[in-house]
């Protein structure tokens, strides 16, 4: 994973990027914290090098209730796909719907999560494949014969390389994500997509490191809001060099971009790789991958005035949440750990608001066994409180799991 070299000081911030991210574990105790309780975990796929493999993103639900998702592996040509889980009755269906095929297709989708489309085709990001990445869509319905066509390919001038985050669609069908690194300044990109009639228009419209203390590398894709602005998190820059949260607002003109706040290292946490969420109140969640009081990372709140509270830290000394969280009706937040926890392998949790604070329970520990281990996606909860995700190691072929956890 994360393997193609981009030459030069790309490559050295790359690698230590790499190190950063992929580094130590964390261990699920803190000041506010309850067990696991009636919850039921099962592992509803397990995958194959030839069904696909090493599933690093999330699932999204379409309109119909399916889970679709994408391996960074594997499939009919080991570059990884698309898959589909349908349920029947109280099992699972999965389909593999269709295997990239490496260079101009695209190779290796990493962790950004399924964007689905105004007209419910799904788009993706790839971190290889075409010259320096890719956008591609598929098409998963019987009636396109699960088609996939490239949007755009990467790399060659100043759009960016490598976009490892995914994307996301404003109200208007236009579709946003961003790159790890190039662009004008090398320190990655925020693009842009929109239809023209005739096939989708890709261009740059943020490059990240404008100044000393601009944001810089962002693995994780943006966040809109019903105003059409974007919102993101970087895990290097800033002033403290640790990370920053950035807003990029529209005008007549182009795109303005601000610091929202900046990470210190501290008890705020460290290195934000996950990405964010919106509630309708305005607030943005999110995760750190470290810092925190007990260095493990944090989970975190910013609210519309610019107040940012950590909601929980995590212990561990390295390795806290990587990807985004989920927010269900109640206001409850879910996500997942990617390293040591009670066996060393990952948890999935749950953080419950009330008077006195954010209560976090323990839903599930990774044994990395049949259970699998190391989840590095997001996951995402029904409306009964299902919670489904996958996990990286582990499972029946030792190439990782899809699960779900019952209340």
């Amino acid at each position: 994973m994360l393997q193609r070299q981009t030459g030069g000081s790309a490559w050295t911030r790359r690698a230590t990027l790499v190190v950063l991210v992929f580094m130590g574990a964390l261990l699920l105790l803190a000041s506010v914290s309850v067990p696991a309780q009636s919850q039921t975990y099962k592992v509803i796929h397990n995958f194959t090098f030839y069904g696909g493999a090493t599933p690093y993103s999330g699932p999204v639900f379409d309109r119909f209730g399916n889970m679709y998702g994408t391996d960074n592996t594997g499939g009919s040509y080991g570059s990884g796909g698309v898959y589909r889980l349908s349920r029947h009755g109280s099992s699972w269906s999965y389909t593999l719907v269709y295997s990239l095929k490496g260079q101009k297709d695209g190779a290796g989708p990493a962790f950004g999560t399924l964007a689905i489309g105004p007209q419910g085709s799904l788009f993706g990001t790839t971190e290889g494949g075409g010259y320096l990445g890719t956008v591609f869509e598929v098409c998963p319905g019987t009636d396109c014969a699960s088609t996939e066509s490239v949007v755009h390919s990467f790399g060659h001038g100043t759009d960016g390389i490598e976009p490892i985050g995914g994307l996301a669609f404003d109200a208007a069908g236009n579709f946003y994500g961003t790159t790890l690194l190039g662009g004008v300044l090398g320190n990655g990109t925020v693009f842009e997509g929109t239809w023209s009639g005739k096939g989708w228009m890709v261009r740059q419209i943020y490059d990240f490191g404008a100044s000393s203390t601009d944001a810089v590398n962002a693995v994780a894709g943006v966040t809109i809001d019903a105003a059409g602005n974007l919102y993101g998190t970087t895990s290097f820059g800033g002033t403290f060099g640790v990370g920053a949260i950035y807003k990029l607002t529209p005008s007549s003109t182009g795109w303005t971009e601000s610091i929202l706040y900046n990470f210190q290292g501290t008890d705020d946490g460290a290195n934000p790789v996950g990405g964010l969420i919106l509630d309708q109140a305005g607030n943005l969640y999110g995760t750190t991958f470290d810092g925190g009081v007990n260095g493990g990372g944090t989970v975190y709140e910013l609210s519309p005035d610019g107040t940012f509270t950590t909601l929980y830290s995590f212990s561990g000394g390295y390795g806290g949440p990587y990807n985004k969280l989920a927010l269900d009706a109640k206001g409850n937040l879910y996500g997942a750990t990617n390293g040591e926890a009670l066996y060393g392998f990952g948890s999935v949790f749950k953080l419950s608001p009330g008077s006195s604070g954010w209560t976090l329970t323990d839903l599930y520990d990774f044994a990395n066994g049949a259970d699998g281990g190391e989840p590095y996606g997001s996951v995402v909860v029904d409306a009964s409180g299902n919670v489904f995700g996958t996990a990286v190691t582990g499972g029946a072929n030792n190439q990782g799991v899809f699960f779900e956890i019952t209340p």
